[in-house]
């Protein structure tokens, strides 16, 4: 289901195939929900306001508001297709940005729930969408399970109808997400390299297809009930580390790489470092991709997409 409000018509490799269908519609519209929710086994609870770190800046409030409505509708759709209809579970795309101000690294499961609580409007809004969970269980006795990816990488996103420009240097950029951004800076030749902040700050860099296979697991699996899981690669990369790979696989090791540092944002969170292991246990699942395979990968779709004028 989707309204097209962030990309506008998006057209998807699968959509002839017999076996999907796309309802195009509003995800606060309850009673739309709960007519479709009512012949379904699964829910997964994905639709959000999302964007990059400017995102949050830019759409504190929105983000909050317009997110909440989303999840209650899903959630008031999910409790009388459970009680209705033959729903089985919904599964609640949650963030790693619950765990923004955590200070234990790595961050295990159930540490949201003993650190303060997040800074920014996206990451409480976010847990509040695992109190839903937890509420809707409680009451309504709703099965559910929470999956949080991190820093999820790969191919396919563009520039959103809302998205601010930013310039960073002599470059103009809209998505706000590290590595497209590093990329399209390396791609388009700013030397030297501008990064938000000293660089130091340690993100867990996950391809999306690692994780479109930890979330199915998680729907899937009889021990992912009532559970939470955090979905990420157990490597950690510092922006710094992650600009040097860039650099160096469209330069080569001929041409040194030189930083900037420009202000970081406010929720630009230092340490992001995720406990893998329960996910592991539990689901069997690991997050194995390389970050140097996938940027072989992105690189070259970046440079189609900046070649036909598209980011």
């Amino acid at each position: 289901m989707d309204n097209f409000s962030k990309y506008g018509p998006v057209r998807r490799a699968f959509e002839n195939d017999p076996r999907y269908r796309l309802v195009e519609g509003d995800a606060k519209d309850a009673e739309l929900l709960t007519e479709l929710a009512i012949d379904c086994d699964q829910v997964v609870a994905g639709a959000a306001m999302i964007g990059g770190i400017s995102y949050f800046h830019e759409f504190a409030y929105d983000l909050l508001a317009e997110n909440e409505r989303i999840c209650a509708a899903t959630f008031d759709a999910a409790i009388s297709a459970f009680r209705l209809g033959r729903l089985l579970k919904i599964t609640v795309l949650s963030s790693s940005m619950v765990f923004e101000s955590s200070s234990i690294f790595p961050t295990p499961e159930g540490a949201q729930q003993t650190s303060p609580p997040p800074r920014s409007t996206y990451g409480f809004q976010k847990l509040a969408t695992e109190y839903f969970a937890k509420g809707a269980h409680e009451q309504y006795g709703l099965p559910y399970t929470i999956v949080r990816p991190f820093n999820c990488v790969g191919i396919g996103e563009r520039r959103a109808l809302r998205d601010m420009d930013v310039m960073s240097g002599n470059v103009k950029l809209a998505m706000s997400h590290v590595v497209p951004d590093l990329v399209q800076k390396v791609i388009k030749g700013q030397d030297p390299l501008h990064i938000l902040g000293d660089g130091s700050q340690v993100r867990h860099y996950t391809y999306g297809g690692d994780l479109a296979r930890g979330i199915r697991l998680a729907m899937e699996s009889e021990q992912a009930l009532n559970e939470d899981f955090n979905l990420s690669t157990a490597r950690s990369t510092t922006v710094r580390e992650l600009a040097e790979v860039v650099w160096l696989k469209v330069h080569g090791a001929d041409k040194p790489l030189r930083l900037i540092s420009d202000p970081p944002y406010e929720h630009d969170v230092q340490m992001r470092v995720p406990d893998v292991s329960k996910a592991r246990r539990v689901l069997g699942f690991e997050a194995a991709t390389p970050l140097e395979d996938v940027l072989d990968e992105v690189i070259p779709w970046i440079r189609e997409e900046i070649a036909a004028g598209r980011i």
